[in-house]
């Protein structure tokens, strides 16, 4: 009963964001964007401090990027939800609201993971050596990061009423995060507060996660990557939950 619920919760979603035209072009245009742009441009006058080429530096973050905006763009469904009533349905169906909880993290993941093989596709083009071992070993990545930001998105989208102030809030947590990842640029040489930041937010150990399954450097052990963001996720899940067993039905 339990898997069943999930799953329904899972699939409706999917079934929605293959609906939405705008959600998959914009799964498109920002990685051809950040690329084509910021990579092209800087790349002849950026030196990434990791001895690889800039746009190949910059590679993980895009997908990172892509990983990001979809989680939590992912989460306004259930503001959505609560908007139109379907919410309250749910809620009030003989269901637990952790299958709700794992359910709507699980299809923000999924779809999440869908929008980083966009960035993944255009390895070639930006000449970023690309292997199916590579490939087998981004997904599961690529859904960790995704699983911990959709987890953050459902735990703000939990506790807001309105399309503006989830908008507002996601924006002071993603731009930072993603700024203060290494995704754009080395973390070395920063002042110590912004140290400090970097190494409590969990996409800087996703995006060197990725960075090395890409290029093979990397600035923490990775087995450290694996366990902070699995520990990450698993608290912001368990938030999540508490915060719809706690939501009125």
């Amino acid at each position: 009963m339990e898997f069943q619920s999930l799953y329904t919760v899972w699939l409706r979603d999917l079934v929605r964001f293959r609906r939405d035209r705008t959600q998959i072009l914009g799964g498109f245009s920002r990685p051809m964007l950040w690329l084509l742009f910021l990579g092209v441009g800087m790349g002849p006058v950026f030196h990434s401090g990791a001895g690889v080429p800039y746009m190949h530096f910059i590679f993980p973050g895009v997908i990172a990027m892509n990983l990001i905006f979809a989680s939590f763009l992912s989460a306004i469904s259930i503001i959505w939800d609560r908007e139109f009533g379907f919410l309250k349905e749910i809620l009030v169906a003989p269901i637990s609201r952790s299958a709700i909880a794992f359910g709507k993290a699980a299809s923000g993941s999924t779809i999440a993971v869908l929008q980083g093989l966009v960035v993944v596709a255009f390895a070639p083009l930006v000449h970023v050596p690309l292997t199916f071992e590579k490939i087998l070993l981004l997904i599961p990545s690529m859904f960790l990061i995704a699983f911990t930001c959709t987890s953050m998105g459902i735990v703000l989208a939990s506790r807001m009423t309105s399309f503006e102030g989830f908008g507002t809030i996601a924006n002071f947590v993603i731009m930072p995060m993603f700024f203060l990842s290494g995704g754009l640029f080395p973390l070395d040489g920063i002042p110590i507060w912004l140290k400090v930041l970097t190494h409590l937010n969990p996409l800087t150990y996703g995006v060197d996660q990725l960075r090395w399954i890409l290029s093979g450097a990397h600035r923490f052990p990775i087995a450290f990557d694996l366990l902070f963001n699995l520990l990450f996720s698993a608290l912001m899940l368990s938030l999540a939950v508490a915060l719809f067993k706690r939501s009125p039905a």
